[in-house]
């Protein structure tokens, strides 16, 4: 399916030495919190919720740390929130290097205002803008978690000069759309005529998803796989191959289709669809600091 890709180098893992912060913090214990027994605990230094008030929109929540440049931003998944492993483990790291770190929560999701079931990929397109245009300061990295990774995307598409580099972690980019359109036309025809389409998952009480088919066509605005993807700056794109719910087949898409020349691919053999194993989380960790350093070497 992707001829120039050889085995070798779609397995290959990009990451080159760390840099000297990396090593002191780790000496500090400050990643050694990255088991999953500390990443549940309080930390002193956590940052406080706050909010952000939009004209005829609902308000979004957010915790930011002030730093240096380039900054953090992280985009959770569906149904998920900034509360996280990735998302603390990450904020506990820019703070040990002293650069800025910035999560939220979607429309309809953790603490901010609105309704899930109302959303859309056009609405959270439109909160990580406004996060980038009123509360980032200055060009971030952007970590976008499954659909996270998605909007991360559009996100460097519509904002370039603000997008210093995306960290795709299991990135499920039109996902949605593809996965319905997979379907047999006897079932897409079952679940039309519902009006919804319900998705088995293991990640929420009542044991599935649901997707309207007004949130499906909506969707279909926002695919970015079919054609050549405009972002020149660095990609770096992390899945798991036991991952059961977002192939990874895409995050290989993507690095096809941008035009980065500056594209890394790192596959876990065993990672699945959360990668909030401590393993996993160190090579979030552990990508980002490589990112920074190249990023602030180059200036």
């Amino acid at each position: 399916m992707f001829p120039q890709w050889s085995r070798s180098s779609m397995a290959a893992v990009a990451l080159r030495s760390c840099r000297r912060g990396l090593s002191q913090i780790l000496s500090n214990g400050g990643l050694a919190a990255l088991s999953s027994k500390r990443l549940e605990e309080p930390r002193r230094h956590k940052s406080s919720v706050q909010y952000a008030s939009r004209p005829d929109l609902p308000k979004l929540a957010y915790r930011r740390v002030k730093g240096k440049s380039p900054g953090v931003v992280f985009l959770p998944g569906y149904g998920s929130n900034m509360n996280g492993q990735k998302a603390e483990a990450l904020e506990e790291f820019c703070r040990s290097l002293g650069h800025s770190c910035l999560r939220f929560d979607y429309t309809g999701h953790g603490a901010s205002g609105g309704v899930l079931s109302e959303g859309t990929i056009g609405t959270w397109k439109k909160d990580v803008l406004f996060v980038l245009d009123e509360l980032a300061e200055g060009p971030q990295i952007l970590v976008g978690s499954s659909i996270g990774g998605w909007l991360m995307l559009l996100a460097a598409i519509a904002r370039p000069e603000k997008t210093a580099a995306l960290v795709g972690i299991s990135t499920a980019a039109d996902h949605l759309v593809t996965a319905f359109n997979s379907l047999p036309l006897e079932t897409r025809k079952e679940f039309e005529a519902k009006g919804e389409w319900t998705i088995p998952t293991k990640h929420t009480e009542e044991g599935v998803y649901k997707f309207s088919m007004d949130f499906l066509r909506e969707a279909e605005n926002h695919c970015v796989l079919q054609s050549p993807i405009p972002i020149t700056c660095p990609v770096r794109l992390i899945h798991g191959l036991k991952d059961e719910d977002v192939p990874w087949h895409i995050s290989m898409q993507v690095a096809e289709r941008v035009l980065s020349s500056d594209v890394d691919v790192i596959l876990r053999r065993h990672g699945q669809h959360r990668m909030s194993d401590k393993d996993d989380i160190k090579l979030m960790v552990y990508t980002i600091d490589d990112l920074i350093d190249k990023l602030t070497t180059m200036v």
